[in-house]
């Protein structure tokens, strides 16, 4: 795993990871959900570097990244999309296959939407997309709009406790509780790696310590509500240039609502939408090789180039033969 940074035109800088072979073009690149970062996902990302070169950016407000972050001028997911199109017109001008879960994965739709030239694919872990009337009120209806922002994630990140006097004291405090409970490891150690950040300047072995979350709860809360977005607009726009899609859907607490699933099936029938028994909206913590398998599958066949056949899956028996059987 490498770290990088990118500077960006209007100032301050996008961090991210890699895995790879650096001399190689990018193949795939990863967007983290609301309040997480690329490092969060390094387990079900690395194993892809043994192939081809892969990333996960920090987004704007996240993670290591220090673009500026002012809850209120967050409108909508527009600047991340922005941001995102920006890196890989500098770093992956051929094109990626892009995936995301939660906001990630409705990022990665608003930027093959408006520049599907950059991305080959799409594999999204329970992205946020709502129904078009939600999106009809937040544009149409300024003073609705400003209500619907109050939604019931932004109140709740924006009392989320910032600061804690270690790192273990942050890890004990979020181990089996809320959002975490269902993780497997290690993603909330990796979360927490570029979640959280030294503040004070003791020494190194002082008992008097600061540690704060590097996304500031205002900004999370800001993003959560940030909902003037046009995800099915960007959606129309993928259907046209054929761009392959994959939705990975948990079957429990999903952010995607039952017919707004359905809408989607009708809107673009070449999309793969899977549903991933015994998972949450977490889906890519609580299984994380039904993430890595599909975007496995997009690099074979679009990067690659393997044939549907070459990429079938292997079928090996369970049985262990004992020494001297026939």
């Amino acid at each position: 795993m490498r770290r990088f940074t990118y500077e960006a035109k209007a100032g301050g800088e996008m961090a991210g990871i890699e895995f790879g072979d650096p001399i190689k073009p990018f193949s795939a690149v990863w967007l983290h959900a609301t309040g997480f970062n690329g490092m969060t996902y390094q387990s079900l990302l690395a194993p892809l570097g043994l192939r081809q070169r892969v990333a996960a950016l920090d987004m704007r407000g996240h993670g290591r990244s220090t673009l500026q972050a002012k809850p209120g001028r967050m409108k909508s997911w527009k600047r991340h999309r922005d941001d995102v199109i920006e890196w890989l017109e500098k770093e992956a001008p051929q094109g990626v296959i892009l995936g995301g879960h939660s906001m990630g994965g409705c990022v990665a739709l608003l930027v093959a939407g408006k520049r599907p030239d950059l991305v080959k694919g799409l594999v999204l872990a329970d992205p946020v997309i709502m129904s078009k009337s939600v999106y009809f009120w937040q544009h149409i209806l300024s003073p609705i709009s400003f209500l619907l922002r109050r939604n019931a994630m932004a109140r709740q990140a924006k009392k989320r406790r910032a600061e804690f006097g270690s790192f273990r004291e942050t890890l004990e405090s979020y181990t089996g509780r809320g959002a975490f409970k269902s993780w497997r490891e290690p993603f909330l150690a990796d979360y927490l790696l570029d979640g959280i950040e030294r503040t004070d300047h003791n020494s190194a072995d002082s008992d008097e310590q600061t540690w704060r979350l590097l996304c500031e709860p205002k900004w999370e809360a800001a993003t959560f509500a940030a909902q003037r977005n046009r995800p099915w607009g960007a959606l129309r726009r993928v259907k046209k240039h054929h761009i392959p899609m994959t939705i990975l859907r948990p079957t429990r607490d999903s952010v995607i609502s039952d017919k707004v699933r359905a809408r989607l099936i009708l809107s673009y029938p070449a999309m793969m939408m899977k549903a991933v028994r015994g998972t949450t909206h977490f889906l890519p913590m609580e299984a994380p090789y039904e993430v890595r398998d599909q975007l496995s599958a997009f690099l074979a066949r679009l990067v690659e180039r393997f044939t549907l056949e070459e990429d079938a899956f292997v079928e090996r028996s369970l049985k262990v033969r004992r020494r001297g059987s026939r």
